[in-house]
């Protein structure tokens, strides 16, 4: 009896040791298996549809037809074997899932590169259903040679803002054909700051196609009025002034985005007068906290006596006169030349307090009288002055240290 227990408990240890034996065996033989078995990643390989239209590749640069712009859809990768992606049901790990991914993001790059050679044709795209019409065709000018400007107002009273946009300039001088054009828009009375647009093409009427922007208050746009200023820029850089457009913009808003035909007022005419012009030339310095003024040259003078003419610049705050200073003398002369050059000490807060008076004055024969007075100008801002007379005084305060020279008609005494 004892044999046959010893003989059971010894083949017993013998099975419990044969056990972990095998399976390790299992296992080794398992992952032998699986590295000599491989997984089928997705195709690369196009399929094209055999009933299909010959392919344009991507290299050739050429079209069937000139009015006719191919269209294609870039190759669609599908997958030729989407079956079990490991057999005998093993479960996927981590590494074989991180590597499945890398290949289709490799794939999904390899798209859009040039490098594949066929497309799925779908056609093409017909050109001339998208060519854009001149605007010279669409938005033919009033007849007539005056230059005239192409715009519209539109204001948006959910945001609190004024669209213009500038369309195309009509019968622009030959002076200015092979010049760059551009264009100078403000607000007044209140807006500093200009926007500035240049012409897309030169020539007699040159085109913009650009909107700008003014974020202003609804109570204070039909106060307002658009100031446009076309300018010619040379060769050298200068700028020459072709005409300026004057906009009240009360009863205009009416009809959002009518297109407006204006007849640009030249600046020789602007500068016409009864009692004369005189040519004004303004600069500041905040550093220096100084306005510099040059009285150039004055035209079309009613002279009544040969006794000499000259130039009173008042710098005035409020009602107040701060200073005064005069020119030099200029006699026997309509067209008196002066060149002369006067500062006047202000801050720069004073700027939207304070003018400029001239007064052109003519002595008399007899030292005793007292001058007689020619024409008066004031420059300043809105308090003061406006139009043209505005505009330069904003200028001046826009371009710092640069002088700004603009011709002024002179007005009776006031």
């Amino acid at each position: 009896m004892s044999d046959q227990v010893l003989q059971a408990v010894g083949l017993s240890v013998v099975l419990l040791l044969l056990l972990p034996l095998s399976h390790m065996m299992c296992v080794l033989w398992r992952k032998k298996n699986k590295q000599n078995q491989y997984q089928e990643l997705l195709s690369t390989e196009l399929s094209v549809p055999p009933c299909s239209a010959p392919v344009i590749l991507v290299s050739q640069g050429t079209w069937t037809a000139p009015n006719e712009i191919p269209f294609a859809l870039p190759p669609r990768f599908t997958p030729q074997n989407i079956e079990a992606r490991t057999s005998g049901g093993d479960i996927v790990t981590d590494e074989e899932e991180k590597m499945k991914m890398k290949t289709q993001r490799d794939v999904l790059a390899h798209r859009g590169s040039l490098s594949v050679r066929s497309w799925y044709p779908v056609g093409s795209v017909l050109a001339g259903l998208y060519s854009v019409t001149p605007l010279n065709e669409v938005m033919a000018p009033p007849p007539g040679l005056a230059t005239r400007l192409c715009f519209s107002v539109e204001y948006r009273h959910s945001s609190e803002q004024l669209m213009v946009s500038l369309l195309r300039l009509a019968n622009l001088p030959p002076r200015f054909h092979s010049n760059v054009t551009l264009v100078e828009l403000r607000l007044l009375p209140d807006d500093r700051r200009p926007r500035q647009t240049k012409a897309r093409s030169t020539g007699p009427d040159p085109e913009f196609n650009d909107c700008l922007v003014f974020q202003v208050s609804a109570i204070c746009v039909s106060k307002s009025t658009l100031s446009v200023c076309v300018l010619g820029v040379d060769k050298d850089g200068k700028r020459h002034a072709v005409g300026r457009v004057l906009l009240p913009l009360e009863g205009e808003l009416g009809q959002a985005g009518r297109v407006l035909w204006r007849d640009l007022d030249p600046e020789e005419e602007t500068q016409c007068s009864e009692q004369g012009d005189v040519l004004i030339s303004l600069s500041y310095s905040s550093s220096q906290q100084r306005l510099s003024v040059v009285v150039v040259r004055a035209r079309g003078l009613q002279l009544l006596t040969d006794s000499g003419v000259c130039v009173r610049v008042s710098l005035q705050i409020h009602t107040q006169v701060v200073k005064t200073k005069c020119s030099c003398v200029v006699k026997d002369e309509q067209d008196p030349i002066f060149n002369h050059r006067m500062t006047f000490k202000l801050r720069l807060q004073q700027l939207d307090e304070a003018c400029l008076r001239f007064e052109l004055q003519q002595l008399n024969n007899s030292h005793s009288d007292p001058p007689s007075l020619l024409g008066v100008l004031v420059l300043g801002p809105f308090m003061y002055a406006r139009g043209l007379q505005l505009q330069h005084w904003m200028d001046m305060i826009n371009k710092e240290q640069e002088p700004v020279t603009l011709w002024h008609g002179l007005c009776r005494s006031f």
